[in-house]
């Protein structure tokens, strides 16, 4: 089926298509001034690059990361279209494609349109996409399906009077339970199913939500709002805490707009009680999204549940419980690694693994093949992978093969080589390094040393602060950053160890060391090899790295690979990885914080 023949677009998605194409007709007319323009495209989901020109990114929104085989082929379609023949998942389950030239973003955004898809709010000072576990509906450990509450959260949000001209971004993310596989604790609004007991005895299910969390240059962990939120009252409150941000968040610096500041300048016990104020009174506000939503009802919530009898294998997706893989025969080891049982309802689910988060055209025609076969639902997931889900026994095996196949088969998801790395200088205007490049380096050497397959253990990269890469709630983490060494620029990286979130709490990885960028991939190796063999079994990498010395200790094990030798004896120390030429720190101007 191609594009054309999709049915007719949404009608709140072709005015918004309508009005970017109006809005662009004036800009390219001089009818618009830059900034006004920016701030128009960017709550459109259409993020400049530092290429400059016309060459735009395009983030496509995805509610907790769901996606059917019609926008798997739409993707194919776009990519080969518009960009450079492949997308690139994100870290909050947003699709991407790059090099996009602006005046024909129309006709993309109406290529996404026809398979119900948009781009609208996916950046800018909006509520942003609205994340989900990926295995919410399939897990052995949910309190309640988050599915239908994350999709009912995006539909009342997306448009929303509140929601457009905010003083910083929005983001809200759902968990089914309190390992967090879907992040709260890091978001403007964190919410994770909970149950509480009843005087009769019985368990209510509902809701505990965290607000003020950030990451970024200065990442703050979420605070408790209270401590259950009935299901009724679980949208109110996400709009409470919206409205509180709108007023008293501030409009005047960008750098201490995001809620977190709001919750640092008054005390998290005066937010809190302006929050629930603010909720108290909301009744009387015409946009009251009082009781349990509609599609919620309609859907239902229901747990996946754990089998009676049945052993849970989570496979590591507990944030704190470690991948082991043993044999040789490849399948067996893909199924260890990246297949997750559990599910009551006797269903499994499997992760394809994609390379950094980039899937090519011909690699999403295929998944939307793959997806009609078995009847499955995809998830995109915060690790830059794709979760199939609804699965039986017997297709294991057989979706083994597909993935094989088309090379999304390697046993990945959650061992040291499923590195996660934001786009970096490759494509955005403040990043101060090519963490992508970093990261493929980082495979590389993770690979030749024989630790590709070392589960427990998390790495992300980001090419500057600003955390897209997630680098703070890694077990290790880099950061980008511009080196001085013997009077020239060289690219470096600051080394962040024991990041960690679970069970409802978040630690921030601790600063260990600064390196020049071709020595991390050493770095990381000696981490890693000494965690593989010094824990004890199932330990986690935080709980090993305190019980060895702390980041102190292990920072000291890696001071010699602080060093630049001269440039005439290492050139190669003062080039970025995928560049040709002597590095120089070149940052535009900011989008992210316009």
């Amino acid at each position: 089926m191609t594009l054309a023949e999709h049915p007719v677009i949404d009608p709140l998605i072709a005015a918004d298509i309508a009005r970017f194409e109006k809005e662009l007709e004036r800009y390219l007319a001089n009818g618009t001034d830059d900034d006004r323009f920016r701030v128009f495209r960017l709550g459109n989901g259409v993020y400049g690059q530092r290429q400059g020109g016309t060459n735009q990114m395009i983030r496509v929104k995805i509610p907790y990361g769901g996606v059917n085989p019609e926008q798997l082929e739409a993707f194919a379609d776009i990519a080969d279209k518009y960009s450079r023949g492949w997308g690139h998942i994100t870290t909050r389950q947003n699709m991407q494609f790059h090099f996009v030239e602006l005046t024909r973003v129309p006709e993309l955004l109406r290529d996404l349109g026809r398979v119900g898809m948009t781009t609208r709010e996916a950046c800018g000072d909006t509520v942003r996409n609205v994340m989900g576990c990926h295995l919410a509906g399939a897990c052995p450990f949910e309190v309640l399906d988050i599915t239908p509450w994350a999709e009912a959260t995006f539909r009342y949000f997306i448009r929303h009077p509140y929601a457009q001209r905010l003083p910083r971004k929005f983001k809200i993310n759902f968990s089914g339970c309190a390992t967090d596989c879907g992040q709260a604790m890091f978001n403007d609004v964190g919410v994770v199913a909970v149950g509480r007991p009843l005087p009769d005895g019985t368990i209510e299910a509902g809701f505990r939500v965290f607000i003020g969390g950030g990451l970024g240059a200065n990442p703050h962990p979420a605070i408790a709002l209270e401590d259950f939120t009935p299901r009724e009252e679980l949208l109110a409150t996400i709009e409470s805490v919206l409205r509180t941000f709108d007023h008293y968040g501030n409009r005047d610096n960008k750098l201490r707009a995001r809620l977190k500041w709001v919750v640092a300048q008054m005390g998290p016990e005066e937010v809190i009680a302006r929050v629930l104020k603010e909720r108290r009174f909301l009744l009387g506000s015409a946009t009251y999204p009082g009781g349990v939503p509609a599609h919620v009802n309609e859907v239902g919530d229901a747990p996946a549940g754990m089998a009676t009898g049945v052993e849970v294998d989570a496979v590591g997706y507990s944030a704190g419980v470690s991948v082991t893989i043993n044999g040789r025969d490849p399948f067996a080891r893909w199924e260890q690694a990246n297949v997750i049982r559990g599910n009551a309802k006797g269903t499994v689910s499997a992760v394809a693994y994609a390379t950094l988060g980039d899937i090519t055209s011909a690699q999403f025609r295929a998944l939307a093949v793959i997806q009609r076969e078995f009847s499955a639902s995809i998830r995109l997931t915060n690790r830059q992978n794709i979760a199939f889900r609804d699965l039986t026994e017997e297709q294991i095996p057989v979706l083994y093969e597909r993935l094989e196949a088309i090379g999304m088969a390697q046993p990945g998801a959650e061992l040291a080589r499923d590195v996660v790395s934001c786009p970096g200088a490759d494509t955005c205007n403040l990043a101060v390094t090519q963490s992508r490049g970093l990261a493929s380096a980082i495979s590389e050497a993770i690979e030749e040393a024989g630790l590709g397959e070392v589960g427990g253990v998390r790495i992300n990269i980001s090419g500057c602060t600003n955390s897209c890469g997630q680098h703070h709630v890694s077990d290790i983490g880099f950061m980008g950053v511009e080196r001085r060494a013997h009077g020239q620029a060289a690219p470096g990286y600051q080394m962040l160890l024991g990041g960690h979130l679970a069970d409802t709490e978040v630690a921030f990885g601790q600063k260990a060391l600064r390196l020049p960028a071709k020595n991390c991939g050493e770095a990381a190796v000696r981490v890693i090899h000494r965690y593989a063999n010094e824990r004890n079994v199932a330990e986690p990498f935080p709980a090993w790295m305190e019980r060895v010395g702390g980041v102190k200790a292990l920072a000291d094990d890696l001071r010699d690979l602080d060093h630049f030798p001269a440039p005439d004896e290492g050139p190669q120390y003062y080039v970025d990885y995928d560049e040709t030429g002597p590095y120089v720190a070149e940052v535009g101007e900011s989008e992210c914080a316009t």
